[in-house]
């Protein structure tokens, strides 16, 4: 079966989320004088993955908006009953140290270059558009998309299958000529898997979760190895590499 487009997962798939993310809060906590409360950074910046994981569980449900998440983040995180505009700009804050460590991984654009003459590019995020149009317009790769689809203007979320379809959809392809690629073997392998894609779960060591009770993706630890996949699509017949 032909695989004509890829589509991407953002955040530790093409951006260094989870090294930007540490950073950012790391300089961020310096400067706001806030790191005398724990007994190591590390210890402050564990607080915040827990933090921002729970609210964006509560977010991915459907029980927060996407600016209501950021908002609660900070309340819980400073365990203050701070106004709307004071968490907005606390995290405002944050984010001049977080961007200031934004980075792509060094396997992207070798991987998109060796894509770009046969296949078609889009991405499909549980973000934002304006906050992940901003990142890769800042990164450099953003005109290598022709479509970018989120869940908060979408009105649904990995790992939904509505939210595969509509970038299938985006593309005009249907689900068995488009592969998904992302770093979360649940919400990105088993949702695009059990949406007709192609899927690809790029194990990069930031997944939480670690294994699933069927192989259901494709599993790559770089994306070197993705062209090769991709041309010689094996999910009919051929064990997959999941686990």
């Amino acid at each position: 079966m032909t695989i004509r487009a890829v589509v991407w997962d953002v955040d530790d798939t093409l951006f260094d989320y989870t090294t930007a993310d540490r950073e950012g809060m790391r300089a961020h906590l310096a400067v706001e004088g806030l790191l005398a409360g724990y007994a190591t950074p590390e210890e402050a910046l564990l607080r915040w993955r827990e933090i921002t994981d729970r609210q964006w569980a509560r977010y991915a449900a459907g029980e927060c908006s996407f600016r209501d998440q950021r908002r609660d983040r900070v309340r819980v995180f400073l365990g203050t009953a701070l106004a709307d505009t004071e968490c907005d700009a606390w995290f405002q804050r944050y984010i001049g140290h977080y961007e200031a460590a934004w980075s792509l991984f060094p396997d992207v654009l070798p991987a998109l270059d060796a894509l770009a003459a046969g296949h078609r590019h889009a991405v499909l995020s549980n973000s934002s558009i304006t906050v992940q149009e901003h990142k890769l317009r800042t990164l450099g790769i953003l005109d290598r998309f022709e479509a970018v689809l989120c869940a908060a203007e979408l009105g649904v979320s990995k790992p939904d299958a509505g939210a595969f379809l509509a970038a299938c959809e985006a593309l005009g392809l249907p689900p068995h000529e488009v592969a998904y690629v992302g770093d979360h073997p649940e919400i990105d392998g088993r949702g695009a898997a059990e949406a007709g894609l192609l899927s690809v779960w790029i194990d990069r060591g930031t997944a939480r979760v670690r294994a699933a009770e069927e192989a259901v993706a494709h599993r790559i630890s770089t994306l070197a190895e993705l062209p090769a996949l991709i041309r010689a699509d094996t999910r009919f017949g051929a064990p997959s590499t999941f686990g």
